[in-house]
């Protein structure tokens, strides 16, 4: 999975003393970064308003005819239809490309052009930069060829070969695990059984042909039940329906498995783990997959909320530390009252990793959680830390604050 980042000098990993400085200096903006989007979210839920994306039309091009796409360095090929996006096309002949929330919001997919001309199509200005852009970066799942195109993109083996389903469903249980958040527990047909990656996620579809994204938050091997982590969004459409009228034996509809975030397991580096709220749902299921099998690779679990309250499943990470040798958790707290009486660490959760490890040039990371903590740990990690970037795997829980419907956009 390839991101592009703002770069540095790549000197030595920048000191403790140097880092608080960076980060001090991070605090205001970051801060004002975190209110914007719960206000987005708020506006979006609440009153419809939509959020400004950018789009860019190229017109200079034919678009008529099939284009041909080549990935770097595997040499594969495939076809693409006029006005059919990269990521489409390449699901489509089995070319499994690193994707998320295929809608333009997450970054996920984000990839380099060798060579070629494409219609950027829809996407929100802050995923895909205008500094990107001229680095020769595009979102492929909304990038249109307007030419043959090479791309530097890498294919992932482990999940080309399992198939996503359609499949009917039953609520077998509904449980709250804290104020905002909900374990959903769903029963597959007794004939059909969900093959997928600790990590991947479903979509539920719903009546009106919308979808919602979620988290499988169990392991392979214990896949009796769905177990989902559901974060309530005031105004939210589905989650709405969750947490106020869904019931136990209700049927939904799904489609799964999806999603390019799971355990590379043909490494051996140190993995640092960075959740916010239910962003621990993948997480949970990677790290169960990971003591099931036996990996013991050395793993630091950084689990970040509001309040303590908000780390609903606190008691099962600390027995996590306390069982296996290798595995650490750090829970991290950003704004705690004094009634929580909390003593351990605070701030932002990913500014926690850069003060325990201020050069990750050795590590892998796996981060899940909002988009604008994801966003902060790619661009730190590695502009700051020393992170390669294709060692960063992510996946951001976009809402409907994220991929609401574009603003018209003059051609240019």
């Amino acid at each position: 999975m390839q991101h592009c980042v703002g770069r540095r000098e790549r000197g030595k990993a920048l000191g403790p003393i140097e880092i608080h400085s960076i980060l001090a200096r991070q605090e205001a903006e970051f801060e004002g970064e975190f209110e914007r989007r719960r206000s987005a979210a708020r506006d979006i839920a609440v009153a419809g308003d939509q959020q400004a994306f950018h789009r860019r039309h190229c017109n200079d091009m034919d678009s008529s005819e099939m284009h041909t796409v080549t990935l770097q360095p595997s040499g594969h090929q495939f076809q693409v239809e006029e006005g059919e996006a990269v990521l489409a096309a390449a699901l489509r002949q089995g070319f499994l490309l690193p994707y998320g929330c295929k809608n333009g919001a997450c970054g996920s997919c984000k990839g380099k052009i060798v060579s070629g001309m494409v219609d950027y199509g829809v996407y929100q200005a802050k995923t895909l930069t205008d500094e990107e852009k001229a680095q020769g970066k595009a979102l492929f799942c909304q990038a249109k060829p307007l030419s043959d195109l090479v791309l530097e993109a890498r294919t992932i083996g482990a999940a080309k070969d399992i198939q996503v389903k359609k499949l009917p469903c039953r609520v077998q249980k509904l449980e709250r695990l804290a104020e905002d958040a909900m374990l959903l527990q769903i029963k597959l047909p007794a004939n059909e059984k969900l093959v997928f990656l600790a990590g991947q996620y479903i979509d539920f579809l719903l009546k009106d042909g919308s979808r919602r994204s979620f988290s499988l938050a169990n392991a392979p091997h214990d896949a009796e039940l769905i177990e989902l982590h559901i974060r309530h969004v005031a105004g939210g459409q589905f989650t709405d329906h969750v947490f106020n009228k869904m019931k136990e034996r209700d049927i939904l509809r799904c489609e799964g498995p999806l999603g390019t975030f799971f355990l590379r397991e043909d490494s051996q580096k140190p993995i640092v783990f960075v959740a916010s709220g239910t962003g621990f749902a993948p997480i949970k299921a990677v790290i169960e997959h990971m003591f099931h099998k036996g990996i013991g690779r050395p793993a630091t679990l950084y689990w970040g909320g509001r309040r303590p309250k908000d780390l609903y499943m606190n008691a099962l990470a600390v027995k996590w530390a306390a069982q296996h040798p290798g595995f650490n958790y750090v829970p991290v707290i950003s704004n705690a009252t004094p009634e929580d009486c909390w003593s351990g660490r605070t701030g932002f959760v990913h500014r926690a990793v850069m003060q325990d490890f201020p050069d990750l040039s050795g590590h892998q990371v796996y981060a899940c959680g909002v988009p604008v903590m994801v966003d902060a740990a790619r661009k730190d990690f590695t502009a700051v830390c020393k992170l390669p970037e294709d060692e960063f795997y992510a996946d951001s829980f976009t809402t409907q604050a994220d991929i609401a419907p574009p603003q018209a956009a003059s051609p240019r």
